[in-house]
């Protein structure tokens, strides 16, 4: 029997390779370049649209905690952000040319896996349904059709990219805050470029931004964003000091130039494995791109900024997944038709990966005859399903790994859970502990990456 996975991006090609590691012979439907989206400039599976970081790699940190339990089930998606891994102190930044390299070869590579270039607009009886946040009208409507639901939208902005000989570092010096995170075997240099503002900058700076031009069209006169994904524009208007206590903090940095703290900070990020290209950290925005130009070229350092990328934005779909969908994300009346990445409602790359590689795990299993499994909400993917299982259909909202969607911890001393370090150590070893051993209940090992 020949599976189908619709949609070549990160949760599709994940799905894909462990269906086929499986054993199964596999069809991968990309629309691209037969039909291309807002976001994406290329053709190849995998490609990165929004940020170039996987998020942190450790386990004290949710999303870390995330990326160890898939390594517990072989993901061939963190086997080649591994392999294109540039330095980002405890992040997994990757060089998203080299990443998305990577999950093409591999997939056109296997024996078990065809790459069929067209748009469909029919969902499989036998397959995984991964058209990510950009799904083609045609098939979100055969969705909403199908599902009786009307699919949820809301609209992802990316931050724009610089290039590094056009950062003044005279003004932009490297550091991590509190030095916690360093360039990969460069000692103590930092991972991010910061750009200090005075108090009269930053002002001068929420001044512009806030009254810069926007792309504006009626569709957007009411944009339910998601908070992780909040445009930079869009937090200056709830508040002067929202930037400045959000992704512009200046605390854990000093100024080398006079030892002192900055009123405020913009963080660059390296975005590529050469480190010519930089992105502004936390600067997702809709503004018009001449404004764009205008605005944060006020920032310290980037007077003379040129754009390698300016920042955009994108309709991003999901389902109601605990409205519409079963605890393993497939169709009530077809259990073998699963959904998985963003169109289920979490948000994030790992996210999206964790719900591929499950859907390919259990959708093997069901053709085999066995029952899907989900992983214990103890685990923090475990946790993610639990949520889109059981969250409140009326007000559902996109989620990211996050430790308060874990089960809580029982049997520790109270005064031990007041050490949110220790405490988040605590749920880490929890959960790895119960993945390997749920992982070894249903005999589901690892697939070769």
């Amino acid at each position: 029997m020949t599976i189908h996975v619709i949609g070549g991006g990160l949760a599709g090609s994940e799905a894909a390779w462990q269906l086929a590691e499986r054993g199964h012979e596999v069809v991968v439907h990309e629309m691209r370049p037969v039909r291309g989206t807002a976001a994406h400039r290329t053709e190849r599976l995998g490609e990165l649209v929004c940020s170039n970081t996987f998020k942190s790699t450790e386990t004290s940190n949710a999303h870390g905690l995330l990326k160890a339990e898939m390594r517990e089930l072989g993901s061939l998606i963190l086997s080649c952000a591994d392999e294109a891994r540039v330095p980002g102190g405890t992040a997994l930044t990757v060089d998203r040319e080299i990443f998305s390299q990577g999950v093409h070869e591999r997939l056109h590579a296997h024996p078990r896996i065809t790459v069929s270039r067209e748009e469909v607009t029919a969902l499989p009886d036998v397959g995984v349904v991964a058209t990510g946040p950009l799904t083609s009208d045609a098939l979100a409507e055969t969705i909403r059709a199908r599902l009786g639901v009307e699919s949820l939208a809301f609209y992802d902005a990316i931050a724009p990219v610089v290039s590094l000989e056009s950062i003044n570092q005279d003004i932009a010096f490297r550091a991590s805050r509190w030095g916690k995170e360093t360039m990969d075997g460069a000692g103590e240099e930092g991972a991010y470029l910061n750009c200090p503002f005075t108090k009269d900058e930053y002002e001068a700076f929420i001044d512009a931004l806030t009254t810069a031009d926007q792309f504006t069209a009626h569709e957007f006169d009411s944009v339910p964003y998601f908070e992780g994904c909040m445009p930079v524009e869009e937090m200056a208007r709830r508040g002067r000091e929202s930037l400045r206590f959000g992704p512009m903090k200046p605390i854990g940095l000093r100024d080398p130039r006079n030892d002192s703290k900055p009123w405020a900070v913009a963080q660059l990020r390296m975005e590529d494995r050469a480190g010519r290209m930089w992105n502004l950290v936390g600067f997702q925005t809709r503004l018009r791109i001449p404004e764009q130009a205008r605005v944060f070229r006020m920032i310290p350092g980037l007077a003379d900024a040129e754009f390698l990328r300016f920042g955009s934005i994108h309709r991003n779909s999901y389902v109601n997944a605990p409205a519409a969908l079963t605890p393993h994300l497939s169709l009530r009346d077809a259990p073998t038709t699963l959904f998985a990445g963003q169109i289920t409602g979490v948000e994030g790359y790992t996210e999206s990966s964790a719900t591929g590689l499950l859907a390919g795990i259990n959708l093997s299993r069901m053709l085999r005859g066995e029952e899907p499994v989900v992983p214990p909400p103890t685990t923090m993917m475990g946790a993610l399903y639990r949520y889109l299982r059981e969250a409140d259909p009326k007000h559902f909202q996109p989620m990211n790994a996050n430790f308060g969607l874990l089960e809580e911890l029982t049997d520790v001393p109270a005064k031990v859970l007041k050490d949110k370090t220790r405490k988040r150590e605590l749920y880490a070893e929890r959960g790895l502990a119960h993945m390997a051993a749920w992982r070894d209940e249903h005999a589901l090992g690892t697939v070769a990456v």
